[in-house]
């Protein structure tokens, strides 16, 4: 009887083992290049906001993407660079908020949008930003990455709250680019805290924080002059 381990196999049978295990395939994957890498750092951003920076792992990340490891590295390196393209990402949509609201000046609807950046039906993108902002501390050149897109977002801002200034919508008593860096620090700390106390940011109390900052920014009224007919009077 010839040995078992010798007999060809039908191609009925190689088929079936085929399908059951498949071949690992390398090279460009198909589709839009574009549209896989957004869809990966939404994945990633989801990873970090839920799991951490330590349990954001390439291998996570794809599990979350419904694609293989392999994927994930095509686009990124590294863990390193994926965070990264994620942290650029998510200055990219600040950015574009900014440049949204430039055109008319409107620094109450500017604001409205940070807060509702970190608004229950889209809380991952604050909360991994926050784990980026805790991990960089750890990382100077992560670090140097977040500094330096900061450091951009504020010179913009600045030549923005200038232009009100020029318009006589912002107050021109402080330097706009002090301006700038109270209003980040004053959205950053709201961003912050909505996670930890969403009581305090109510639809309610959230539009009044949001009106209290802009009377703190706008040109101060004048006083009121006292009627002829009352000054007389006196």
């Amino acid at each position: 009887m010839p040995d078992a381990k010798n007999r060809p196999q039908s191609s009925t049978q190689h088929a079936s083992e085929t399908e059951s295990e498949p071949v690992a395939r390398r090279g460009r994957p198909v589709g839009d290049h574009n549209a896989k890498r957004a869809e990966l750092l939404a994945a990633a951003i989801s990873v970090i906001a839920q799991e951490g920076y330590a349990g954001a792992s390439m291998r996570r990340v794809a599990q979350h993407a419904g694609c293989t490891t392999g994927a994930v590295t095509y686009y990124f390196a590294n863990k390193e660079e994926m965070v990264g393209a994620v942290a650029q990402n998510l200055f990219d949509r600040v950015d574009a908020l900014l440049e949204t609201n430039r055109e008319q000046l409107d620094f109450k609807s500017l604001i409205q949008q940070w807060l509702e950046w970190i608004s229950s039906d889209q809380p991952d993108n604050w909360l991994a930003w926050l784990q980026l902002l805790t991990h960089a501390r750890h990382e100077p050149a992560f670090g140097g990455v977040i500094k330096q897109r900061y450091a951009r977002f504020r010179q913009v801002f600045t030549s923005v709250l200038e232009e009100g200034q020029q318009q006589g919508k912002i107050r021109d008593d402080i330097a706009a680019e002090l301006l700038a860096d109270q209003v980040s620090a004053i959205s950053d700390g709201w961003l912050m805290m909505l996670p930890i106390e969403p009581e305090r940011f109510s639809a309610e109390r959230g539009q009044a924080l949001i009106d209290a900052l802009i009377t703190l920014i706008s040109p101060p009224k004048a006083a009121k002059r006292p009627s002829k007919a009352k000054a007389a009077a006196q």
